[in-house]
């Protein structure tokens, strides 16, 4: 299937196009390829632009996410990947309902600890609660399969390290967290 367009020259000598959606079928007869035109868009200077958007974005309904970004997008965009993000944001939103995120920044105020360590810690319970694994295929799960909203990157290092500044801030962190979930 393709666009086809037509011309038509008016009597004062101006020229208007015509879009049709067309596609060629064999004629058999005579041995060789006509066009069938399946719809006609009407003049080019006064198509109905939000009803082609409307039919481009029903028939990318029926691709798959790659192949739909390539059919619209053109050669400009490249596809790159995709990771789910469904579990990590309703954990996420759980995670700060309940106050931990507000729990450890307070903890964290004062030390030379990396800002993101929440992020680190929250990224491991989710990675738990998701997929389960080591803490080193963890890293790799964070990096390539999930999209955990506020980190982008980790390493083993610094989730060893946000692991053992959990350890000692264990028992404060459940007392804030109690209390800020003492009244719901």
């Amino acid at each position: 299937m393709y666009v086809r367009a037509t011309t038509r020259k008016n009597k004062d000598g101006s020229t208007v196009r015509y879009l049709q959606l067309a596609h060629n079928e064999w004629d058999a007869a005579s041995g060789t390829s006509r066009p069938q035109v399946l719809h006609s868009f009407g003049r080019e200077d006064r198509l109905d632009r939000a009803a082609i958007e409307r039919l481009v974005a029903s028939l990318t309904k029926l691709l798959d996410p790659a192949a739909a970004l390539r059919a619209t997008a053109g050669g400009e965009l490249t596809f790159l990947e995709s990771r789910p993000m469904g579990g990590a944001h309703a954990l996420d939103g759980l995670w700060r309902r309940i106050g931990i995120d507000s729990a450890m920044r307070n903890l964290l105020k004062g030390r030379r600890l990396d800002p993101a360590a929440e992020r680190v810690l929250f990224a491991l319970v989710a990675n738990r609660a998701l997929a389960p694994s080591s803490k080193l295929a963890a890293t790799r799960w964070i990096e390539h399969d999930a999209h955990i909203p506020g980190l982008a990157t980790t390493s083993d290092d610094a989730c060893y390290r946000a692991m053992d500044w959990l350890l000692k801030i264990e028992d404060k962190l459940a007392e804030e967290v109690y209390w800020q979930v003492a009244d719901l």
